[in-house]
């Protein structure tokens, strides 16, 4: 596989495939949890998702319980807090796990050595920058806030004509 569209992310309200629907914009795809310390990272991402969204540019929540069992939740439930907590509309793919035996192929992908990005998720909230053609571009930990100044940076390069906007 050579790029994130030709893998099958399935959403969290049973579509097949959300990623099919977002070839040839950038993406940035975090692992989320709704009982995290790094929760409120939702209203950033929300923001981001909503700015840049006319330029190109998606954030994508994959739910996992891998790290404290921070999202137990149903799909129902996870979508209803979502939405009624943060007013989350960017897509989210049904629960996966991200490391171990069961990692969803596409996180295998990501984090294998030849993508430059290699390593097990440390926690919830980490984040992978894929560009405009489906390359990973950048990994950010929990800590970076979606805010952060260089990960603004690097998302205005990735979108689909760089430097697009200015979020």
């Amino acid at each position: 596989m050579t790029s994130i569209n030709d893998f099958t992310l399935p959403g969290i309200q049973g579509d097949e495939n959300l990623l099919e629907g977002l070839a040839g914009r950038a993406i940035l795809l975090v692992n989320v949890a709704s009982q995290c310390g790094y929760t409120p990272q939702y209203s950033e991402l929300e923001s981001l998702h909503r700015e840049l969204s006319q330029h190109g540019f998606s954030v994508v929540g994959a739910p996992c319980n891998q790290f404290g069992a921070q999202e137990p939740g149903s799909a129902a439930e996870i979508v209803q807090f979502c939405t009624s907590r943060f007013n989350v509309s960017f897509p989210l793919s049904a629960k996966l796990e991200v490391n171990g035996p069961g990692r969803h192929p596409l996180y295998t992908w990501l984090t294998a050595p030849e993508q430059g990005f290699a390593g097990d998720i440390a926690w919830n909230f980490e984040k992978f920058l894929i560009d405009a053609a489906g390359q990973p571009v950048g990994r950010y930990p929990s800590a970076v806030s979606p805010r952060d100044n260089g990960l603004l940076q690097d998302i205005a390069a990735a979108l689909p004509v760089a430097g697009d906007a200015s979020p």
